[in-house]
């Protein structure tokens, strides 16, 4: 990845910024397509209810967008991510009274995954892994992922992805995509009022699921619950949606719903006139 600066040239993360320090930030992935963020909307939205959470005021949205409009321009296809942090600060949790947020962007090319993966199907592996709770922090991107870490730590390549629960056992997110069971017309993906990322693609597709037949419900998942689905599928913002061929002992045939909803995911928004 490359790494580009925030407000007043900094080239360098300042030992003192309080988000290598206590992971005092929140993080967007975006995608770039023909020099441009997609979906960008969605994402701020989800920037700004972060920050909220954390209680970091960030206010020179204008320069914000500026830098990442400059960075997007440069490319054709590639995946920016954006990190927003409280900023520098003296030793100790206490946040200080006067901030100054600190922003950086990181480039990089799309990943190089395999084509099958979303053609086929991925293998999906339960996490020993779990998620704990907290609600203060659920659905946002806070800058602190050592459980992901520590989850994608457990197998190599024979996997495409791993299934993530809860303390209690409730099925919560892949270690880097949310998750879909899919029951009839019916679409379920777990709730995330404790712990787990709202991501932007789920977002796109509860609100689209709709238009193609589908019933979406956010409610809580067990493991017991997806050995009756008819089929499983993950998504995130850089690969879109994979299908799940095979989780644990259970094998999936992809539906043709599933390629509807596959196919809409793919469609780039209209360009602003």
């Amino acid at each position: 990845m490359t790494p580009s600066h925030g407000p007043n040239d900094l080239t360098l993360i300042p030992g003192d910024d309080r988000g290598i320090n206590y992971g005092d930030g929140v993080f967007e992935t975006l995608r770039v397509a023909d020099g441009a963020v997609l979906h960008w909307p969605l994402h701020r939205r989800r920037l700004q209810w972060g920050l909220e959470r954390l209680k970091i005021a960030l206010t020179d949205w204008s320069t914000l967008e500026s830098d990442l409009a400059q960075a997007a321009g440069e490319h054709e296809a590639a995946v920016l991510k954006l990190i927003v942090t409280r900023g520098s600060g003296p030793r100790g949790y206490r946040p200080p009274q006067m901030t100054h947020p600190r922003w950086f962007l990181q480039v990089g090319p799309m990943p190089d995954y395999d084509p099958a993966w979303a053609e086929q199907g991925v293998l999906l592996r339960l996490c020993e892994t779990r998620l704990a709770h907290q609600p203060l922090l659920a659905g946002i991107k806070h800058l602190n992922r050592l459980e992901q870490v520590l989850a994608r730590s457990e197998w190599q390549d024979e996997f495409q992805e791993g299934l993530m629960l809860d303390q209690e056992g409730r099925v919560i997110c892949g270690t880097m995509s949310n998750i879909f069971m899919v029951l009839g017309n019916q679409l379920l993906t777990p709730q995330l009022d404790h712990c787990g990322i709202a991501g932007i693609t789920r977002q796109r597709l509860m609100a689209a699921a709709g238009l193609l037949g589908f019933a979406c419900e956010e409610r809580p998942l067990s493991l017991a619950d997806l050995a009756d689905a008819e089929g499983l599928f993950l998504t995130n913002t850089v690969f879109g949606l994979w299908p799940v061929r095979q989780f644990q002992d259970q094998q999936f045939v992809i539906s043709d719903g599933v390629r509807r909803l596959q196919r809409l995911l793919q469609r780039k928004p209209a360009k602003r006139r």
